[in-house]
């Protein structure tokens, strides 16, 4: 007798977890199966980007990854230095997570909660996952995958039956191979290595020249980031896998003080540059590293995955309620590979600049020659753009659907910088309607139509959404500055918080719009 279930989710890491976390917020019955015994032994994902965190806000979570241990109190500020308590060169200052002013643009600032925490508290969140439970293979036919799990602590056999499934399962997703989804590189393949190690004296030592992320300026191999990982004592130091060093000899070069160092662990990891050709075939789809793989540098490739869980879960729910139209799953590879590409692109430039950064020997000397180099580094630094790798909300919140689940409106602004907008594709504008309460916070698990001002054909417009089941909340705001943020006097939010549609009025064909959205008409 196979168990049966709506979604079956193969891999069991932060964005398989947030793809459950959505369709349970939908209603949605979820069977997740993770290989491992889910426990994170080397925490690599550290920072959790603003608009996943507005997505955690949603799902009820946002405020328990906050508390999940990171100290208010410690520095989000990124150094480039020849080591780390050496010559300091060049520092962003961006306070504390207590300190820091509040963005404009949303009500969740990116966290740091590495994955040693993450993961755990996603898995209490998500509800039951099956751990140590292996995919082995699976089938498919118009109606339903038939998938068969070993779990690995009773070597018992399970077999699921399910509507959907979704690979979730990595970067060497076998559910990709098997479904034939090629996902060839788009630049050559780079190995490093990561070190975790405990330093519990270094930040004291370090006092006010502590900081979250240390790019070093020292060799080849030591021009990485040195990341603290939990603002106590726990650290990450990547470095070139082309080294033979040891990793005690690594960490003693890279830190100038005289502190206990304990070596945790040393793995060897391959940075790959790839994006599914495909996202679906048949009832299968590929999120997260299953779809795309993209360098850490910026902090991108957690966050376009949950993202990507955040269009594919309403779009599964729609079908499962039975109010899709025929386009609408189709609509998740339309919309989400283009911004896994350029996701892709914006963290290679981020890489390439690290990489392509030159080094002179003179840098770390104490000597009239070392201190021009280091004001001329400085200067390289400033003038080079590195800001936005730490500050990129462009990438984070500037990506536009252009599906033809959206009704197009106009243009962002020409000028190349990114401002909130709802010309549709958009994520809907954040602003504060009172204390605590963001615009975002009016975006349920259906449609919302947000409206400035009253119209005798809002019935109509509800009428529509009504016949064709498609859930429909209709809030009206009377504040002007949020009307004049919003740009129009209609605007229809997807459930994903994305615009639909906007306009001066409602449609005088609402059945047009509804169909549209829901991927019935194109």
């Amino acid at each position: 007798m196979a168990l049966q279930t709506d979604v079956l989710i193969v891999g069991g890491g932060p964005v398989g977890l947030a793809l459950a976390l959505d369709l349970r917020y939908r209603g949605v019955s979820v069977v997740l199966v993770e290989a491992s015994d889910g426990e994170v032994s080397h925490p690599k994902v550290s920072t959790v980007g603003p608009r996943s965190m507005e997505l955690f806000r949603r799902w009820g979570v946002a405020k328990k990854i906050r508390a999940a241990g990171w100290p208010g109190d410690y520095p989000l500020d990124v150094a480039w230095v020849t080591r780390v308590g050496g010559h300091e060169i060049y520092r962003l200052d961006r306070g504390t997570a207590d300190s820091r002013p509040l963005p404009a643009h949303t009500p969740e600032p990116d966290q740091i909660c590495p994955a040693h925490w993450l993961t755990p508290l996603l898995m209490r969140e998500a509800g039951p996952v099956r751990t140590r439970c292996r995919l082995d293979g699976f089938s498919q036919d118009d109606d339903r995958v038939l998938a068969s799990v070993t779990d690995l602590a009773t070597e018992t056999p399970l077999r699921i039956e399910t509507r959907f499934m979704v690979a979730c399962d990595g970067a060497s997703s076998r559910v990709r191979t098997a479904c034939g989804i090629g996902a060839p590189p788009r630049y050559e393949t780079q190995v490093f290595r990561n070190i975790l190690f405990r330093a519990p004296r270094l930040r004291e030592q370090l006092g006010p020249r502590t900081a979250m992320v240390y790019f070093l300026l020292r060799s080849s191999e030591l021009r990485f980031p040195l990341r603290c990982l939990d603002g106590r004592e726990l650290y990450n130091l990547v470095v070139s896998g082309e080294t033979d060093l040891d990793a005690a000899s690594l960490v003693t070069s890279a830190i100038a003080l005289d502190t206990p160092v304990e070596t945790l662990s040393d793995g060897e990891w391959h940075l790959t540059h790839r994006v599914a050709d495909r996202f679906r075939a048949g009832r299968v789809f590929l999120v997260g590293d299953a779809a795309h793989t993209l360098s850490p540098s910026g902090g991108f490739g957690m966050s376009t995955g949950i993202c990507g869980a955040a269009d594919l879960g309403w779009k599964l729910a729609a079908e499962l309620g039975g109010w899709a139209g025929p386009r609408l799953l189709d609509s998740y590879h339309d919309e989400r590979r283009p911004v896994a590409v350029d996701s892709l692109e914006e963290a290679r430039v981020n890489l390439r600049r690290t990489m392509a950064r030159e080094l002179p020997g003179e840098l770390d000397h104490d000597t009239p020659e070392g201190e021009r180099a280091r004001a001329e580094m400085a200067r390289r630094l400033e003038d080079s753009g590195v800001r936005h790798e730490f500050d990129a909300p462009k990438v984070h919140f500037g990506y536009r659907y252009a599906s033809p689940l959206v009704v197009p409106d106009g243009e962002p602004p020409a000028d190349g910088e990114w401002r909130q907008t709802t010309v549709p594709g958009s994520r809907a504008p954040h602003a504060w309607l009172a204390p605590g309460v963001s615009t975002l916070d009016l975006f349920g698990p259906g449609f919302t139509l947000l409206h400035f001002t009253g119209s005798d054909r809002l019935p109509g417009f509800e009428r529509a959404f009504a016949e064709r089941r498609v859930p429909l909340a209709v809030s009206r705001c009377a504040d002007p500055a949020v009307a004049a943020l919003y740009e129009r006097p209609f605007v229809l939010v997807r459930p994903d918080g994305h615009v639909a549609w906007r306009g001066t009025a409602p449609p005088a064909d609402p059945a047009e719009l509804a169909d549209r959205v829901r991927g019935a008409r194109w």
